[in-house]
């Protein structure tokens, strides 16, 4: 698999394409953003370690029938995965309040819900990614009403394997946002990355934070959280 030309730049990694129109390479980046890219830093490291975690977790998925874009690991920042259109829509998931849950209804950090809440956002950096309905995103055409029901069945799924994994490493899942992409025949699978950039991880003793929060927050400490997460998931260290 050769790398070509470089197809776009985000926030946070480089998409190129390679000699197989079916697939491209992703590079992972040390650049850290917040609050719709007002806040801007770099976290040493985060590139390396999103890009291992997100495949193992990818991996973990794939091997409970969730279908994923994740092909081959080329080295510890770069990864082979299948060439997708991504759904305009950010899924979020969350098991407890915090962040802009919590900011959006005047309501403390760390209710546990009866329940999973489930968020939709328009991927639109221009409006700042505003909140919608499966109605606005039908009346938009952002997907399908069939596959609003897939991605909705495929994220709730993922949270239930992802809670269990991590409370096996002494981790809460407090909340996460996925993408999803469609393959050139259609089919939606589970796109992007899972990591300490999309998703919310509190020790589960202490309720130590181990996420992008400490960057957001100035609260410092934020490579060790991410080393922290990738050692629990390597099982290094123990």
């Amino acid at each position: 698999m050769e790398k070509t030309t470089q197809l776009y730049e985000g926030k946070a990694k480089k998409v190129f394409a390679t000699n197989d129109p079916q697939y491209v390479i992703v590079s992972y980046k040390d650049d850290a953003t917040a609050f719709n890219g007002e806040k801007k830093g770099t976290i040493v490291g985060k590139g390396a370690i999103n890009n291992q975690m997100s495949n193992l977790l990818m991996q973990m998925l794939e091997k409970h029938g969730v279908p994923t874009h994740f092909v081959e690991q080329l080295n510890e920042r770069e990864t082979v995965v299948k060439k997708v259109a991504i759904v305009p829509l950010e899924v979020i998931v969350r098991n407890i309040s915090a962040g802009s849950f919590a900011k959006r209804y005047g309501v403390k950090e760390g209710i546990v819900f009866d329940q999973p809440t489930f968020e939709f956002s328009y991927k639109n950096d221009d409006l700042g990614d505003p909140l919608l309905n499966t109605s606005h995103a039908l009346a938009l055409k952002l997907a399908t009403a069939e596959e609003i029901d897939t991605i909705r069945t495929m994220a709730l799924k993922v949270n239930d394997l992802l809670k269990d994994y991590f409370a096996k490493l002494n981790v809460t899942l407090v909340d996460f946002k996925l993408e999803f992409g469609r393959l050139s025949d259609g089919t939606i699978v589970l796109a992007d990355e899972i990591s300490p950039d999309t998703c919310r991880f509190w020790d589960s003793t202490t309720g130590e934070k181990l996420d992008k929060d400490r960057f957001r927050r100035d609260m410092g400490g934020v490579e060790e959280a991410y080393q922290e997460m990738m050692r629990r998931l390597t099982g290094e260290g123990k």
